[in-house]
């Protein structure tokens, strides 16, 4: 007889190849796959968590170019106001030296006034001293006879008086 076999129709073989792999099948559904499907969910996790790291990463430095940006500003505006602030001490420190200048040359002008003043009265005085001898001289020989100097001494007082108040005219003009 011939052995024919007939494809279709199953013998025992099948089912211990159908045993076979069904029993693999088994032991990789339950001790192959739960640790490859963990170890792949925990990969997704670190790259999802990875993700948000860089999202979180790239909103901090947005916030930190923002901030950068800000504090740029104010120290730009801290300068204009450190140079406005040293402009205007400046300006004081100039008119606080013209006014000491200012009233140094007024002390200056008084004293020469004050020196021009008592140069000019001792000038006078001195003058006068003389004319009242001039004076006395010349009476003595006009009137051809020695004065006694004591007793017309109110006369050469009056006319000093006189003169300083002449010359006292004059410096007022």
């Amino acid at each position: 007889m011939i052995a024919v076999s007939i494809f279709l129709l199953p013998n025992g073989t099948f089912f211990v190849e159908l045993l076979v792999v069904l029993v693999i099948l088994l032991i990789v559904t339950k001790y192959i796959l739960p640790p490859l499907n963990k170890a792949m969910e925990g990969r997704q996790e670190k790259i999802r968590a990875s993700l948000e790291a860089a999202d979180l990463a790239r909103a901090e430095a947005a916030a930190a170019g923002d901030e950068r940006a800000k504090v740029l500003a104010q120290a730009r505006d801290q300068a204009r106001e450190i140079v406005a602030s040293a402009q205007t001490t400046s300006d004081q420190v100039k008119a606080e030296a013209a006014g000491r200048a200012q009233l140094e040359y007024d002390r200056i002008v008084a004293n020469a006034s004050s020196e021009v003043a008592t140069a000019r009265q001792r000038a006078i005085d001195e003058a006068s001293a003389k004319i009242g001898e001039i004076v006395f001289d010349l009476v003595t020989k006009i009137v051809g006879r020695e004065v006694d100097q004591n007793a017309h001494q109110d006369l050469v007082r009056e006319a000093v008086s006189a003169l300083n108040a002449e010359a006292g005219k004059g410096s007022n003009r």
